[in-house]
């Protein structure tokens, strides 16, 4: 058979799941089918014989495109799209594909609408489509346990109740707290007790002009970079995670996402370019350790 319209056939009998995919991330069947059709376009540019998994190519992909539109979205600060009743999953739809149509309505859009993109798409992926945190990691650019967390806080929020206590979110807020107060104070040997040895710091350009933070590696040296800094830095959830958003002159200047491992941060990575920190939804924390 030609190879176009082997493509061709197979990507139609995936269509089904790809629109319900896109409808549940976006909430706009025009959207839907721009990215749709976005997908078909990279697929007409792949090498198909290199794909070993044709269905979970084509999820992984117009869940990066959706991921990409939902973020585009909020950088030009549009308005939640208002969402009318769930179009069908497919024609004929299996008996999973039916529970699922009707599992989704315009009140669950609504509230998807609030999740940060990050947060969306995990719950969209694992939750509705079965896709394993394994998948779903590499596409919010997160560990498998960041991914799952991302997913509970939006299942959480989905079913309206209170956020559960999560002791290992606390754990991790302690960290971070320590590591700013120790910068603060400029107090050298307590950034080191908080660090991990090989500990790195990366920083994109913005980052760089506006904090004189280039790459650094190593605790020693990044608890002199950061010795009596900090002083307008507060802890913050970045896209659901805990991180740090540094604001001075009224404005958000730097992100930092923070990862630790252990009861150490292994890695800070500081984001100052605007049009990237538009794209990320961040909530200071306040001090009693809500949002």
């Amino acid at each position: 058979m030609d190879e176009k319209k082997f493509l061709a056939e197979q990507f139609e009998a995936n269509r089904p799941r790809l629109r319900a995919v896109a409808y549940r991330m976006l909430g706009s069947t025009a959207e839907v089918d721009d990215a749709v059709q976005e997908t078909w376009l990279r697929l007409s540019r792949t090498e198909a014989a290199a794909v070993d998994n044709l269905g979970g190519w084509l999820t992984t992909v117009i869940a990066r495109i959706c991921l990409d539109m939902l973020r585009s979205r909020k950088s030009r600060r549009e308005e939640p799209m208002s969402p009318d009743v769930p179009e069908p999953v497919a024609e004929n739809p299996s008996e999973r594909e039916t529970e699922m149509a009707d599992s989704v309505g315009a009140a669950l859009l609504v509230v998807l609408e609030t999740l940060a993109p990050a947060e969306r798409l995990a719950f969209v992926l694992h939750d509705m489509f079965a896709v394993p945190f394994e998948e779903i990691a590499p596409i919010v650019g997160r560990t498998p346990a960041a991914a799952r967390q991302l997913a509970s806080r939006a299942r959480r929020r989905v079913q309206g109740a209170p956020p559960a206590p999560d002791a290992d979110f606390d754990r991790r807020r302690g960290i971070v707290e320590a590591f700013l107060a120790a910068s603060r104070n400029g107090d050298f040997e307590g950034l080191l007790a908080v660090l991990a040895p090989d500990a790195v710091v990366r920083a994109d350009e913005a980052a760089q002009r506006l904090g004189s933070l280039p790459e650094i590696r190593g605790a020693a040296a990044i608890a002199e970079a950061f010795k009596g800094r900090a002083q307008a830095a507060q802890p913050a959830l970045v896209d659901g995670e805990l991180g740090v958003a540094v604001i001075f002159g009224g404005r958000l200047r730097i992100v930092l996402r923070v990862t630790t491992e252990g009861d150490r941060i292994a890695a800070i990575d500081a984001i100052a370019n605007a049009s990237d920190i538009e794209t990320l939804d961040v909530e200071v924390l306040d001090a009693a350790g809500g949002a």
